[in-house]
């Protein structure tokens, strides 16, 4: 198969917001997909609507064994899974890859099917969903940070912020990606765990003052085990993470009430993707964000007792949901 600029492993909402709007500034993009995703990207290209109205043929890559090379792999998967699907490209020849998934487990995967030299650590303050007849819903645009493991400046990190940046999709470089990956994962626990208990749009478990505690406790004991890693906190991230874990609770509390109030009159409909994995069925990313932090805590000895419950609560609520699922189909 041709060579391209892009491939995209993964063209659920995020995979075609970001392909889709490198395809339609002109860069060759290979969307690898599967199933019924496959057939709409062949038939209909890649429609996204909200923040931003087009659509854009591409190409679609139903086997990876059939792509040889790109200059950029940008995975945008769900979490579960990460592992098998990388192997199917190690024998692919990719100048450079990054993982806009959440979590920190993205990278570690990265780096053992490509090596450290070939991995970029991202960040994505970007969301969108998938719709029913197969567009997108793009929703939130603020920015996609790129930039090496190691820390510091480099050219490539910045070709390629460039080049998403300008396809329309806001990205920049930065010299500090593990503490900004740190702290938006640090964040999104407390997201993800508030929108999959709540079952609420995203303002309004931030503009609650009782799930903005827990949210708050949570992104606390994220920031413990951060710290205890050696990583500093930014603020730079999907929630102000630095001032949340400094000062006091109800300090930190009016905070995140405060940025409910602005989602409630920005982004109204918006809600985490965990909760509409739920909606739709899709199995819940436990394992490879929670539970990964959680490993790393044991492998410290530190005790996060809050992180640690809901872990347990999600992983349950996940199973119980689709065994009813299979019972129902059975």
């Amino acid at each position: 198969m041709a060579d391209f600029e892009f491939a995209v492993l993964g063209a659920g909402a995020m995979g075609s917001i970001v392909g889709g709007h490198l395809a339609r500034a002109g860069h060759s993009v290979a969307m690898l997909a599967r199933g019924a995703r496959a057939a709409q990207l062949d038939e209909r290209g890649i429609t996204i609507r909200g923040l931003a109205e087009f659509n854009t043929p591409v190409t679609t890559v139903r086997d990876p064994a059939t792509l040889s090379q790109a200059a950029t792999l940008i995975v945008a998967t769900k979490t579960p899974g990460t592992a098998q699907a990388l192997s199917a490209l190690v024998h692919a020849s990719f100048g450079v890859t990054l993982s806009i998934q959440n979590g920190l487990l993205k990278n570690d995967l990265l780096v053992a099917a490509f090596g450290r030299a070939r991995v970029l650590g991202a960040l994505a303050d970007t969301s969108g969903e998938l719709l029913p007849d197969g567009s997108v819903l793009f929703t939130r645009n603020v920015n996609i940070f790129v930039g090496e493991l190691s820390g510091g400046e480099s050219a490539r990190a910045t070709q390629l912020a460039g080049s998403i940046d300008g396809a329309g999709v806001r990205a920049a470089p930065t010299p500090e990606i593990l503490t900004l990956e740190w702290s938006k994962f640090c964040s999104w626990v407390g997201l993800m765990a508030l929108s999959v208990t709540t079952r609420a749009v995203t303002w309004r478990f931030l503009a609650d003052a009782d799930s903005a505690l827990l949210l708050i406790r949570l992104v606390r004991e994220m920031g413990t085990l951060a710290r205890a890693l050696g990583i500093g906190l930014s603020d730079r991230a999907i929630l102000p993470t630095s001032r949340i874990c400094a000062g006091t609770e109800a300090e930190a509390v009016a905070i995140v009430t405060a940025i409910g109030a602005q989602y409630r009159s920005n982004a109204p409909a918006h809600r985490m993707s965990a909760l509409q994995d739920i909606e739709v069925g899709r199995p819940l990313e436990v394992n490879e964000t929670l539970g990964y932090a959680c490993d790393r805590a044991l492998e410290l000895q530190l005790k996060l007792p809050l992180l640690d419950s809901f872990r347990r609560l999600i992983a349950a609520t996940d199973r119980a949901r689709r065994d009813a699922v299979e019972t129902i189909r059975a």
